[in-house]
């Protein structure tokens, strides 16, 4: 197997200090390289949509919760603050993909849903998209995608658990 570039940092580590215990970088500093690979990759066909990933998941967001949401709630979902949900809020209406109305009772509060146009995009480029992330895995078989799927979601609690108070 060919050698990727955090066995390199640790073995770096190693020389400059020796018995330091690498071991949490050996994992985060993958992820990390792994999600930054991903989120490089993972834009690429959407950018010839003049979208990116965060903009997909809004769009997705909306249409997989089949309801109206507050920006708050897009916020939550999608795991971004509220000044970039926004932001790109902004950027998807001025391209009619999605549609603000006010609340009755409280004009200061903004219900959202997608166009016509927003849900034929996102349903035309889900299956694409997933098409895609799917050629990105083609690597690993479906036995090592599945334990690592399983592995992920078992960090994924611990972290939601220890840091999950954390997000705004």
């Amino acid at each position: 197997m060919t050698e990727d570039i955090v066995a390199r940092v640790l073995r770096q580590w190693e020389k400059v200090h020796p018995g330091l215990d690498t071991a949490p970088m050996a994992v985060i500093g993958r992820l990390n390289r792994c999600s930054a690979l991903l989120q490089q990759a993972t834009d690429a066909p959407l950018a010839g949509e003049g979208l990116n990933r965060a903009e997909f998941d809004i769009l997705g967001t909306l249409r997989r919760m089949g309801r109206e949401m507050t920006p708050g709630q897009l916020a939550r979902e999608t795991f971004a603050s509220g000044a970039a949900v926004t932001k790109r809020l902004r950027a998807l209406e001025e391209r009619g993909l999605v549609s603000r109305r006010a609340d009755d009772r409280d004009r200061r509060v903004a219900h959202l849903s997608l166009t016509e146009a927003g849900r034929e995009l996102i349903d035309r480029l889900i299956p694409q998209q997933l098409g895609y992330e799917q050629s990105l895995l083609a690597g690993l078989d479906e036995d090592r995608r599945a334990e690592l799927t399983r592995i992920l979601a078992e960090l994924l609690v611990v972290l939601e658990g220890r840091l999950g108070g954390l997000q705004p």
